[in-house]
């Protein structure tokens, strides 16, 4: 069957500020007038910021509830820990994705050894919203180290593909996801063509990390700091990249829209005000567990 092909419905400049220790943060939602696009309800380019040896700190103990957020690190490195035993060192390249469900309490912190020598931190912060069915399952941990995220070569060395979730040319992911989604790292050549299937009616978003990508036959392009968002009819996104020498990174995003109400306050995510609510008592409780 002929494919068909997704239009653009938009490109947008993303939001800058800071985040914790001053971190600067390129944020393409939730902003005034795009508070989410289903399902996504986060997403964060933070750094690059450069640290001084025992300059590093992080985020201290904070709770979460009713989404998965995911964090995915360029360069640098930050220890997890959460209140339901999950602990990690994501350092450049791995994943972590935490599913939040009922509510647990996180840390995000400079590792020792990051915290000892320094260094450039940068990377995605990500929030993907739970199916109301699953808004109260228990909370879990993915670690994802940069070793197993399946890696696609494209052909006439147009670039590659890391396949971080869901699943591309036959490629999948090892992450569990309690919705379809996709996220994919795309590193691609200059004056490159791909072709990459989407699911019809799915949000499709692309953050430019690096260069300029645009659709073939088309003069319009996104560059480094900005978001493409396609419409949701067609299930093919035909990118091209610039002519320039620059090398041209992307992250890919897709995802089946849950069209469910939602609420949220900080970090807690619900369906209904009430519901939040419940989440900040639980929380003062000390049912979201202790770090």
């Amino acid at each position: 069957m002929r494919k068909s092909k997704r239009k653009i419905t938009k490109i947008f400049d993303c939001f800058e500020t800071t985040e914790g220790d001053s971190v600067p943060v390129t944020r393409a939602f939730p902003v005034s007038g795009r508070m989410q696009i289903d399902p996504f309800l986060l997403f964060d380019h933070f750094g690059p910021v450069h640290y001084n040896p025992e300059e590093a700190t992080g985020i201290p103990a904070h709770p979460h509830c009713g989404f998965e957020a995911i964090t995915f690190i360029l360069n640098g490195e930050i220890e997890h820990k959460d209140s339901f035993g999950g602990q990690a060192n994501i350092r450049s390249g791995d994943v972590q994705w935490m599913t939040t469900g009922s509510g647990l309490i996180h840390s995000e912190l400079a590792t020792e050894t990051f915290r000892k020598s320094g260094g450039t931190l940068e990377g995605l912060q990500i929030w993907v919203n739970l199916p109301q069915v699953h808004k109260n399952v228990d909370p879990c941990y993915q670690h994802v180290p940069a070793e197993i995220i399946p890696t696609i070569d494209l052909q006439d060395n147009a670039g590659y593909i890391k396949v971080i979730a869901g699943k591309v040319m036959g490629v999948s992911s090892q992450v569990k996801t309690f919705s379809p989604i996709s996220i994919f790292k795309v590193e691609l050549s200059p004056d490159a063509t791909v072709d990459l299937d989407v699911k019809e009616k799915h949000t499709a978003l692309i953050y430019v990390l690096a260069g300029a990508v645009g659709l073939q036959n088309s003069a319009e392009m996104a560059v480094k700091g900005q978001m493409i968002q396609f419409d949701r009819d067609g299930d093919l996104l035909s990118l091209h990249t610039s002519t320039s020498l620059n090398p041209v990174s992307l992250i890919i995003l897709a995802g089946q829209p849950l069209n469910q109400p939602l609420a949220r306050y900080g970090p807690f995510v619900a369906n209904t005000e009430a519901e939040i609510r419940k989440a900040m008592l639980s929380y003062q409780s000390g049912r979201m567990g202790q770090l």
